[in-house]
This record gives C-alpha cells, sequence and structure tokens, in this order.
C-alpha cells in the first residue's frame, strides 16, 4: 500500500514538474563535468557536516540528565511501554532518503549540477542540525517519557528511597537511559526537518505562488508535511511522547528547514524562486563578463525561456525582453549576443 501511495506521489510530482516550464537560462553543468568543482568551493561546508555527525554521535552515547522522578509523579508517566509505529531505522529514509529521491529525480530532469549540490547541502544541513539541537535539549532537559513507568519497573513493583523518594529503578539501563529523552520528539524535529525543506523545494520548483490558482500544486507543496506530521502523531499514540515533546520537536524542524533552504535558495514566491543563488551568481558573473568556467560551452540558452529572466547584476537588475539576448563578452573579449 506504502509503495502504491509512493507511486502515485511521483507519478503526480513529475507531471507537476513537466507542466511547470522554467523560465531560466539552462547551465550545462553536470555531476560528471563540474561536481567535483562545485564540491570543492563547499569543502568547508562538508567538513561542518562531518563535525555536526560527530557531534551527534556523542550526544547520543553520554548519560543524559536524570530529572527527578518521586511517587507522586509516578500517576501521569503509567502509560503501556510499547514498541514504535515509525521505527528508528525508517527516520533517515523519511527524512533524508525520500527528499533525496526526489531531488535526484529533478537533477535528472534538468542536469544542473547546482542546484543538486545546493538541494543536497540544504537537506543536510537541516537534518542534522535539528539533530544536534534535538539530542543536546534532550540530554538537558532528561524529562522522563509518558511510560517511565514501566521502563523503571518492568515488573511492576515500584521502590523509592526512604529520604529522597526518587524513584530506584530495575530495569535494563537502555530502556531507562531513553526514559530520560522524551523533550523534545527526535521523530518530529527530523520528520519536519528533512520534510519541511522538502516542501519549500517543491514550492519552488512548481512556482506554488505563482498566483495562477493551482491548488494542485499546493497540495503537492503540503503532502511532504502531512507525512511529517502523521509521523509526530504516531509518537503520542505510541505513549514514547507528550504532545508538548511532539509539537516543540515539529517546530523546531520546520524552523531550522527554513532557514536552511533560505540559505541556499530565493522563496518560491520570489521571481527567481525555481533555482538557487549560485545559479544566478553565475549569471551575474557572466553578465559582467567575469570567468566562471573553463569550459567554452557552459552555455545553452533557450530563447523562448528569456523573456522572464530576472538577474541582478552590481549595475542593477537585467531583464532581458522576449526574443532578445543580452549583450555578452565572446571568447575574443569582443561583445556579442548570447545563444
Amino acid at each position: 500500500m506504502n509503495w502504491v501511495i509512493f507511486n502515485f506521489y511521483g507519478f503526480f510530482l513529475l507531471t507537476q514538474l513537466k507542466l511547470v516550464k522554467m523560465p531560466e537560462i539552462q547551465l550545462a553543468h553536470t555531476l560528471r563535468s563540474h561536481g567535483a568543482k562545485v564540491a570543492r568551493i563547499h569543502m568547508h561546508d562538508w567538513l561542518i557536516l562531518l563535525l555536526l555527525v560527530i557531534i551527534d554521535i556523542i550526544l547520543n552515547v553520554i548519560e543524559p540528565f536524570h530529572r527527578f522522578v518521586g511517587k507522586g509523579m509516578m500517576e501521569d508517566l503509567m502509560y503501556p511501554f510499547k514498541g514504535n509505529t515509525v521505527p528508528f531505522w525508517a527516520v533517515p529514509i523519511i527524512a533524508i532518503l525520500l527528499p533525496f529521491l526526489v531531488i535526484l529525480i529533478y537533477y535528472f530532469i534538468r542536469k544542473d549540477v547546482y542546484d543538486f549540490h545546493q538541494a543536497i547541502l540544504g537537506l543536510l544541513f537541516s537534518v542534522l542540525i535539528t539533530a544536534v539541537l534535538t539530542d543536546a535539549i534532550k540530554d538537558g532537559v532528561g524529562r522522563p517519557r509518558p511510560d517511565f513507568f514501566w521502563r523503571c519497573f518492568p515488573d511492576g513493583k515500584p521502590r523509592f528511597d526512604n529520604v529522597t523518594g526518587v524513584v530506584l529503578c530495575t530495569g535494563l539501563k537502555s530502556d531507562i537511559k531513553e526514559g530520560h529523552k522524551s523533550f523534545p520528539s527526535g521523530h518530529s524535529s527530523w520528520s519536519f526537518a528533512g520534510l519541511g525543506f522538502l516542501a519549500w523545494y517543491l514550492g519552488g520548483k512548481v512556482r506554488v505562488f505563482d498566483r495562477r490558482g493551482h491548488v494542485a500544486k499546493l497540495c503537492l507543496v503540503l503532502t511532504p508535511i502531512l507525512l511529517a506530521a502523521m509521523v509526530a502523531v504516531s509518537r503520542v499514540d505510541d505513549y514514547w511522547h507528550h504532545w508538548q515533546d511532539v509539537f516543540t520537536g515539529g517546530s523546531l524542524g520546520m524552523v531550522i528547514s527554513s532557514f536552511c533552504y533560505l540559505q541556499f535558495f530565493p522563496p518560491p514566491y520570489d521571481v527567481n524562486g525555481w533555482g538557487p543563488h549560485t545559479y544566478f551568481q553565475m549569471l551575474e558573473e557572466l553578465a559582467n563578463g567575469l570567468p566562471t568556467t573553463n569550459d567554452t560551452n557552459a552555455l545553452i540558452v533557450r530563447p523562448t525561456e528569456m523573456g522572464n529572466m530576472h538577474v541582478q547584476s552590481h549595475h542593477g537588475p537585467v531583464r532581458p525582453e522576449f526574443g532578445h539576448y543580452p549583450s555578452m563578452p565572446n571568447l575574443n573579449g569582443e561583445e556579442g549576443e548570447m545563444r
């Protein structure tokens, strides 16, 4: 059933992308020709991503703060200790692999390494920054989960310190450790981080705010948000989180994904919302006659798409009219039409 839904969603996505005409100059830059070059330019970003991975591993290894839990608090922490509707291993698939597949499909359609690289970089930053913040807060707060009683006393026989009244847990150490990581919800934050970024990405690609009233585009953009919301709801249904944990985690993931997307792409309502900032920086350098690549055939211009393009240069906006090619320097340093 899930495979059928995924295939239907992929078919709908391809249909929407095919119907949307991207008003841009097509850069003939692929992973094979320019992938290594673009990655080297952002080498420091990839190193930061590696550092975030190491930090998150450390945060998951260390022991969280064990907040005081007394006898009077147990009444609210006696929900059943059950499994996960969405297992831990499925979260990276939902938050990273699914958006990656959509970004990969778009790359095969457009063959633009700049869009592909920036989208992957933004997606990974969204998920990893959210993961580090989430796990750091989890360790620092140490809020017990709703099922903490059964984690602490799997035999159902509570034990408390005679002096302080704190619980004396007899359960597995791993279950107790995990039982102090309720706030905020990791499933919720990571899902909203990855799928929230995907929603932003789709919004820009299908030009959801083009003022033409296509509600189908809006439904397409909101589909990842709905999936993330269902993952969050499952955490409350499984009694692994309080509703405050889920709400905070989802909000955190959505905010971080928004910042990360806007770091690499214009907002979807922008006239250039369909492409990454690096794309337009490339065009600006070309418009100013600056060298951007050693390849002489880096540009393939579509005359019918020039009319709606907007490039901001240092001398003001360049707004080519339909059928008109801006003057560009040729290989001999003379100005000529860009074709």
